[in-house]
């Protein structure tokens, strides 16, 4: 593995957490890094939701079936779309924009000594209700997906998925 990548190599799903809060300058680095993501058109159509309330937390782990982390992770940032910002108003480009922001939180976590689990929301309409409900969100605004994050209770190892069976190279 290449270590200039290792962020990204110790990227991983972590659901234990210490009991330390992660400071407000890392939030916003964090808030940053996902900020920093391509977007169709510079359209940038996502919202970011940071959710530090216990009670908060507790009950969007009630409405969130994989989200039992979230009753020990000391922060989460939920990332919702806005449609009418969209590239084309498409919620295709939505997605897709969001999840690459995403993807810059959850490695910006990695480079920065914490961890974090993705949560989806989008599509499953009950978790959609349900975080409208929690967070307020308005109805025009779609929540994607939920990061818990926090200090990992236990470190990860670096370690890379490739597998030469799924690249194909000029042609399939």
């Amino acid at each position: 593995m290449n270590e200039k990548l290792t962020a990204i190599f110790s990227r991983r799903s972590v659901r234990e957490y210490l009991k330390k809060e992660v400071p407000d300058q890392m939030v916003n680095d964090l808030l940053q890094a996902g900020m920093s993501a391509p977007s169709a058109m510079c359209r940038d159509p996502w919202h970011f939701i940071v959710v530090r309330d216990r009670k908060r937390l507790d009950a969007m782990a009630g409405g969130l079936p994989s989200g039992q982390m979230l009753k020990t992770a000391p922060l989460a940032i939920v990332v919702c779309g806005d449609p009418d910002q969209a590239h084309d108003h498409q919620e295709s480009y939505l997605l897709q924009d969001c999840s690459a922001a995403i993807e810059n939180i959850l490695i910006a976590t990695s480079a920065m000594g914490l961890a974090a689990c993705w949560l989806g929301a989008h599509p499953r309409s009950e978790r959609i209700v349900h975080l409208r409900d929690v967070l307020q969100i308005p109805a025009n605004i779609m929540p994607i997906s939920v990061l818990a994050i926090g200090w990992p209770a236990v470190p990860v190892a670096a370690r890379t998925r490739y597998s030469e069976q799924a690249v194909h190279r000029e042609t399939w």
